[in-house]
C-alpha cells in the first residue's frame, strides 16, 4: 500500500472524490487541486482507466522540509531528502528514468536547478541500493516529479504517461478546445445521467456530447490506451487485465442518452461527427450547423456549453453580444450550464444564476453558471 495522489482542476476535487468513493478506495483526502487516498497496483490501474477529471495517478513518494539549515548549502536539504527515499521499490537498476517539477515560495526557486540535484540524488540512491557505480536506464522509463510549496519538498512518481485529458479519440480540435478532464467534470455538476438529453450550442469538436456520452454509458475514458507503469517490471500485466475487464463490465449499452450540437462552422459540425466515431458513440450525437441566432432548444434538453472567447474571438464586446444572444434564445425553463471567463456574463445573459462555481481553464479562471427552473430574470442591458 502506499499513498497515491490525483491532481485535477480546481473546483472539480468534489467530482473526482465522488468518483473514488465510487471505486472503493480507503483514506480519501481532499486538498486545493488534488485528491488522495491509499492503494496498490490495482487501484492505481483501477484510477488511470476509470477516472474521469482526474489529470494524473502519481504515487507519493516521501514528503520533507528543504528551508535554509545551519552548515549546509542551499541544497542540501532538496539533496538529502530525496536520497533518504526508497526509490529502488519503483526504479529497477536497469531502469530509465527522468525528472521535472516546480518551485512556489521557496529559496529553490530555479527549477532547472533543483532537476538536477534531485536526478543527483536519485542516481546516488539507486548506485547505493544497487551496490554499483553505473545506472545503464535502459529499462523502461520512470518519471519522477518534484513539488516544492513554501520550503516544502513532495516527491511523486508518475504512473499515467501522457496525461488522462487525452482520450486518444481527439483527431483534431477547434481553436482553444476544453479540456475533456473539464469537460467530464461539468457534466457532472450538470448532473449528466444515463437518460440526459444533452444539447451543447457552441459543439466545437465535440468534447462536451462526446464526454456526455461516453459518462451516460459509463465508459471508463481510460479503457482503450496504454500507461506508462504498464511497462514496469513492479506491475503484473494481469493488474490492468483485470482492472480493464472490471471496467468494461460496468458498460451500459441500454442509456437512453443523447446528444445535440450545434456550431456556425461546418468544419466544427464534420469535426464533431468524426471525433465521435472515433470515440464509439456516433449514434448517440446528432449534429447540425446553425447560428446560435436561430438556436431553438427542446423542452428536455439540458444545455451544457463553452461560449467562444479569447481566441475563438475577435474581442471582449463581441462575446458579450454573444451572450445577449443565447439570453433570449435560452430557454427560461431548461437547465443550463454555461462556463466563461467574462465577470459580466449574467448582465449581459440577462439572468441571475441560481448557482455559480470558480473553475480553471487551463491558467484563465473562469466561472460556472448554472441556471435550471424559474431562475429570476433581470432586464438585459441592451436588446437586440
Amino acid at each position: 500500500m502506499f499513498r497515491i495522489v490525483c491532481p485535477c482542476h480546481f473546483g472539480l476535487e468534489s467530482v473526482l472524490k465522488f468518483e473514488l468513493v465510487r471505486l472503493s478506495v480507503p483514506e480519501i483526502s481532499v486538498a486545493d487541486g488534488r485528491v488522495s487516498f491509499s492503494g496498490g497496483w490495482p487501484e492505481v490501474a483501477a484510477a488511470n482507466i476509470e477516472l474521469t477529471a482526474a489529470e494524473r495517478v502519481l504515487i507519493e513518494l516521501g514528503c520533507f522540509p528543504v528551508g535554509a539549515q545551519r552548515g549546509k548549502t542551499a541544497f542540501d536539504p532538496l539533496f538529502d531528502g530525496v536520497v533518504q527515499l526508497p526509490l529502488e521499490e519503483f526504479i529497477g537498476h536497469d531502469d530509465a528514468f527522468t525528472v521535472k517539477g516546480s518551485s512556489l515560495n521557496s529559496a529553490l526557486s530555479s527549477v532547472p536547478a533543483c532537476q538536477k540535484i534531485v536526478k543527483k540524488a536519485a542516481v546516488t540512491r539507486l548506485q547505493r541500493a544497487y551496490h554499483t557505480e553505473t545506472l545503464p536506464e535502459t529499462g523502461a522509463l520512470h518519471s519522477l516529479q518534484f513539488q516544492i510549496r513554501n520550503d516544502q519538498c513532495t516527491l511523486y512518481l508518475d504512473t499515467t504517461g501522457n496525461p488522462l485529458y487525452k482520450r486518444g479519440w481527439r483527431q483534431q480540435s477547434v481553436l482553444a478546445p476544453i479540456r475533456e478532464t473539464l469537460a467530464a467534470g461539468i457534466l457532472d455538476l450538470s448532473h449528466v445521467r444515463s437518460d440526459t438529453q444533452l444539447c451543447d450550442p457552441f459543439c466545437g469538436s465535440g468534447t462536451f456530447l462526446i464526454e456526455g456520452a461516453r459518462r451516460a454509458m459509463r465508459i471508463a475514458p481510460g479503457l482503450h490506451r496504454k500507461f506508462l507503469c504498464e511497462q514496469w517490471e513492479q506491475v503484473s500485466p494481469e493488474i490492468f487485465r483485470q482492472a480493464r475487464s472490471a471496467a468494461t463490465e460496468k458498460i451500459d449499452h441500454q442509456a437512453q442518452f443523447h446528444a445535440y450540437g450545434f456550431d456556425i462552422d461546418p468544419e466544427a459540425a464534420a469535426l464533431t461527427l468524426a471525433n465521435a466515431k472515433k470515440a464509439g458513440v456516433a449514434d448517440r450525437i446528432t449534429v447540425k450547423q446553425q447560428e446560435i441566432r436561430n438556436f431553438r432548444a427542446e423542452a428536455e434538453w439540458n444545455i451544457v456549453c463553452n461560449p467562444p472567447y479569447g481566441e475563438r474571438m475577435l474581442d471582449i464586446e463581441q462575446a458579450r453580444e454573444l451572450y445577449r444572444v443565447m439570453g433570449k434564445v435560452f430557454p427560461q425553463g431548461n437547465s443550463c450550464s454555461i462556463i466563461t471567463p467574462d465577470s459580466e456574463f449574467e448582465k449581459q445573459f440577462g439572468r441571475k444564476a441560481r448557482k455559480t462555481r470558480k473553475l480553471y481553464n487551463g491558467m484563465m479562471q473562469c466561472r460556472l453558471y448554472q441556471y435550471w427552473d424559474d431562475a429570476p430574470r433581470t432586464k438585459p442591458e441592451r436588446t437586440l
